[in-house]
């Protein structure tokens, strides 16, 4: 047999393995063993799509929490929002405020300091896209900020579920405090899955209404740059013919809407318990595929003063929002 007969085959096991792996995970599996299956899964085989992998894992997220939308009640979704509004403001910016001084005192480049605050202040991957898009920050920039981030969602995974049962936190307290201190919206739903079904809508609509706080933000920061600095970061870091793009979360309005329908049409609200556990199994497989892209190399880019900003960054919003909901009885 040739090199090249054997890379085929090697190939073809490759693909084989990648489809009859996830769905077994897909109907077995619990949250935190599917992405523990996708980190070994890369480790031990490899990945033959790694280069399709991060956007078909996008896409398949954002259509699990649209899905995730019919099986919640539109009211329901915007109390959570609008009582937490005045909680999310707070923490959002106590965070980016203690992310900025301490990427200062440790001498962390000022632009993935501030990716890494508004990835852990909001909403991970995608502040750190909009953000980037703002500041012009380089791709080894965004790379190691977002390497970072996952990492500390795939501890995040495992550690918040162990600790709301050792406080007794109830489903509403664990979801909401799901929903502030854990960055992705995948991991956050991880989590979720695994504490209970009212756990996991409270996260999620917690989470969402927090990711709408990307607009102000990335407004804000358009304004603080000044009409001549973006015209520099344009020029620099895509080109002068290139507009600068905002990545705006427009799936977010899409699961409004579906929890519109679910709330006000019942032929819609019949059928959402099987909508809600297609996309509960779809979030198993978008946990494997997130595991999947986790390699040695990807680990090795996340420097010390990187990895020492994200976590103390992360300690924060999780010991404080914890204090807030458990101590002093901040309920969603």
């Amino acid at each position: 047999m040739t090199n090249t007969e054997s890379a085929g085959s090697a190939r073809a096991i490759e693909i084989v393995a990648l489809t009859v792996v996830p769905i077994g995970l897909v109907f077995w599996a619990s949250p935190p063993a599917a992405l523990a299956a996708g980190i070994l899964f890369a480790l031990l085989i490899g990945h033959p799509l790694a280069q399709w992998n991060h956007k078909i894992t996008k896409w398949l997220l954002q259509i699990c929490v649209v899905l995730l939308g019919f099986g919640m009640n539109l009211p329901v979704v915007l109390r959570l929002g609008l009582n937490g509004s005045l909680f999310a403001a707070i923490t959002i910016g106590a965070t980016l405020l203690l992310g900025l001084w301490l990427g200062r005192k440790l001498r962390l480049d000022s632009k993935t300091s501030a990716l890494i605050s508004a990835g852990t202040a909001i909403c991970g991957g995608s502040a750190i896209a909009a953000v980037s898009s703002i500041i012009g920050a380089t791709e080894a920039e965004i790379a190691v900020s977002i390497g970072s981030i996952f990492l500390l969602n795939a501890v995040a995974l495992y550690v918040f579920p162990a600790i709301g049962h050792l406080l007794h936190l109830t489903q509403g307290q664990f979801g909401l405090w799901a929903g502030v201190a854990i960055h992705d919206i995948s991991s956050v739903v991880g989590a979720g899955l695994s504490y209970g079904t009212v756990a996991l809508n409270t996260a999620t609509a917690v989470k969402l209404s927090r990711t709408l706080w990307i607009v102000p933000l990335t407004l804000g920061l358009a304004f603080a740059c000044g009409k001549e600095q973006r015209a520099a970061v344009e020029a620099e870091a895509r080109g002068p013919n290139r507009k600068t793009k905002i990545a705006v979360p427009w799936f977010i309005g899409l699961f409004l809407l579906a929890s519109l329908t679910r709330s006000y049409f019942p032929v819609v609200a019949n059928c959402s318990p099987e909508i809600s556990e297609f996309a509960r199994r779809g979030m198993i497989l978008v946990l494997f595929l997130i595991g999947t892209s986790l390699s040695l190399r990807a680990v090795k880019t996340v420097g010390w003063r990187t990895a020492t900003v994200g976590l103390l960054l992360w300690i924060f919003i999780s010991s404080s929002s914890l204090i807030a909901i458990k101590f002093l009885k901040l309920s969603s």
